[in-house]
């Protein structure tokens, strides 16, 4: 009797650890939201999609200052306080973050895009032609790093694979996985946009325990993103109102010493400050990175 008890027990406490916190996988930006590519480039928050399905098995979970999922196994603190907009996604749970680590395709792993934890975001397109894709991510384990894009319900073999070889902080990347190179290749990664008006833009899991935080489009392909740390301001929207950024609740990183003074934002490179003066675009409103 005890052993059913306990096995009764250890079943609804499982049960409950996925679904811990359901309300953070839901949208916080509303179906209207439509952000405008403008000069060839559009950036967008990934917390700003306005849709996501197939989440049954995995699912992407808004972190956000104090609003974390609870949802074990998550082997990363939180890494909110140096997010742009103070916010990131995740897929959760994460039980695959290394090699060592048993895979289970369809669970913890899926090589085949459109087939979970799928987000969409609307974009308006200007400029018809070939968008090379970017995301700022966190990689954590050589497991976490993997992630599909789609362009209006469809699943190009240009946009599967994505890869990011950086470890243990926020960074820019474009890489493809191929069969010959395990950690990705420049240029190969891209989205042909033929129309010019409103598109759905979705990204899928390929592997769980990704740390998502902004991603962007450009016609650009030799385009230069900031490294590390800095975030790049967001698109402005053709439609629809973006949600505000959240509260820095953890402290963030410290500042970095420049010629014996402390620049107390190092976040506002002069890389992004060309690119928001170039073009019509939104500074994000977190504190963290105003110039």
């Amino acid at each position: 009797m005890k052993k059913i008890i306990l096995s009764v027990l250890v079943t609804a406490l499982a049960a409950a650890n996925v679904f811990a916190n359901p309300a953070l996988t839901k949208p916080i930006a509303n179906p209207d939201l439509v952000f405008e590519e403008t000069g060839g480039l559009v950036v967008v928050e990934a917390e700003h999609f306005f849709k996501q399905e197939k989440s049954d098995v995995r699912a992407w979970y808004l972190t956000a200052g104090d609003k974390q999922t609870g949802l074990k196994p998550d082997h990363d603190p939180n890494h909110s306080a140096t997010a742009s907009g103070a916010a990131y996604l995740e897929i959760l749970p994460d039980t695959r973050k290394n090699h060592g680590e048993k895979l289970i395709t369809g669970e913890n792993f899926i090589n085949q895009p459109g087939k979970m934890a799928i987000i969409s975001y609307k974009v308006h397109i200007n400029t018809p032609g070939r968008y090379y894709v970017w995301c700022r991510v966190y990689p954590t384990g050589t497991e976490d790093n993997g992630l599909h894009v789609g362009i209006d319900g469809t699943w190009p073999e240009s946009g599967q694979r994505l890869q990011f070889g950086g470890k243990k902080q926020w960074m820019w990347d474009s890489r493809q996985r191929t069969e010959k190179v395990h950690t990705g290749v420049r240029g190969l990664l891209f989205l042909e946009v033929e129309k010019a008006g409103e598109h759905t833009i979705s990204f899928s899991m390929r592997e769980d325990g990704f740390e998502f935080d902004q991603w962007l489009m450009t016609t650009d392909k030799d385009f230069k993103a900031p490294k590390g740390f800095a975030a790049i301001p967001v698109s402005k929207t053709k439609s629809g109102k973006a949600p505000a950024a959240f509260k820095i609740s953890a402290a963030p990183a410290p500042a970095t010493p420049v010629a014996g003074k402390t620049k107390a934002n190092p976040t506002m490179t002069d890389a992004m400050k060309n690119i928001q003066s170039q073009l019509n675009v939104i500074p994000n409103s977190n504190p963290c990175f105003s110039p």
